[in-house]
């Protein structure tokens, strides 16, 4: 599967969200008492371990270009990391996967409020049943403090993806994933010190396998969208919601209700009309270049 085709890079993105649920699993496996710091330390330095082969792939000529923006996004990420441990340990492992979904509707917004774009109607429609989507699935009874956890991850992770684009665009994925998780070890080292708690030779195991599986994760998609345009392939990222129903109906026992079921059709149903209305512009601009090229050369 090199992801040079649609239906490969599709397929690329459906293993690729199993994964990263897998990687939700180890989290959600933890105990409930377990040392979140401790886990974020430990995720953060195997994930720099398991970066060390792709070491090629980092310009260590320009190794901290961009240090500051990187610093900033490396410890938001470290709150969207604590953020989620609380999420996956306080609900339903799809529900807080349809909370995670705010992400997309969250960076909609922001990009308004941030870089002044401009949103279309139905980015618009996508905004608000996006967050009347959340309410439906929480609902004000349920809401608590894995709730607001879930919340502050999809923030955490909006947050990042809309300042990627300052980042030097030269720079590897490896090389930015390198960097986030470099320099954001202080400060889990420092917390993790703070925390006190006695090692735990379980959180190692659910640290590695949470990090592993999420760096497989990144290199499907970086495989997907590295040949594909992504809005030809991205509803693909959504399966992801499926996986969640699935492993966590099977596995913990956690049967979805009417609410939950609706909510997350609020949330996604808007997302994939976007989608599929970027993919018909791009076929119909790439329809006309063809065109004009035919006509031109006829011509």
């Amino acid at each position: 599967m090199s992801g040079k085709t649609v239906s490969s890079a599709i397929l690329l993105l459906i293993i690729g969200n199993a994964l990263a649920l897998v990687s939700d699993v180890f989290i959600k496996l933890l105990e409930p008492d377990a040392p979140i710091f401790q886990f974020a330390f430990l995720r953060c330095a195997l994930t720099l371990l398991l970066l060390l082969p792709l070491a090629k792939r980092i310009d260590r000529r320009k190794l901290f270009e961009g240090a500051r923006l990187h610093c900033v996004r490396a410890h938001i990420h470290l709150g969207g990391i604590l953020c989620m441990v609380i999420a996956l340990g306080s609900l339903p492992l799809a529900t807080a996967n349809a909370v995670f979904y705010a992400a997309p509707v969250l960076v909609m917004v922001l990009s308004v409020v941030v870089f002044r774009e401009r949103l279309t109607a139905l980015s618009v429609l996508a905004v608000v049943f996006g967050f009347v989507g959340i309410i439906v699935i929480l609902r004000p009874a349920a809401f608590n403090w894995g709730a607001i956890a879930a919340l502050g991850s999809a923030a955490a992770l909006a947050i990042n993806a809309l300042t990627v684009r300052k980042l030097p665009s030269e720079q590897s994925t490896v090389h930015k994933l390198f960097l986030t998780y470099l320099l954001v070890l202080p400060a889990t080292a420092v917390l993790m010190l703070w925390e006190g708690a006695q090692w735990d030779a379980s959180i190692l195991i659910s640290a590695l396998g949470s990090a592993l599986f999420i760096l497989g994760y990144n290199v499907t998609v970086l495989l997907a969208y590295k040949q594909v345009d992504a809005n030809q392939v991205t509803s693909a990222e959504y399966t992801g919601l499926i996986w969640a129903v699935a492993i966590g109906w099977l596995w913990f026992g956690e049967v979805p209700d009417a609410w939950f079921v609706l909510g997350s059709l609020m949330i996604v149903v808007p997302l994939l009309l976007i989608g599929l209305q970027h993919h018909r512009k791009a076929r119909t601009e790439s329809h006309y270049l063809a065109d004009s090229k035919y006509h031109g050369a006829s011509g």
